[in-house]
């Protein structure tokens, strides 16, 4: 069995790839901040460059 290095952000629409031990964790899924984590309720980005996600 070998360890995850990096996984894509659980939300739809970011390119974000991240390393599981600094995602954020919601419902199960990993995320690569709050505002994917929490839908782009407020309408942001993930603010990470070159990723134009808002949900």
């Amino acid at each position: 069995m070998s360890e995850v290095d990096r996984v894509k952000c659980a939300c739809n629409d970011c390119v974000c790839v991240i390393a599981p031990e600094k995602a954020v964790e919601r419902n199960g899924q990993l995320f690569c901040g709050d505002s994917c984590a929490k839908g782009h309720t407020d309408g942001s980005g993930c603010g990470h460059v070159g990723c134009k996600c808002t949900g």
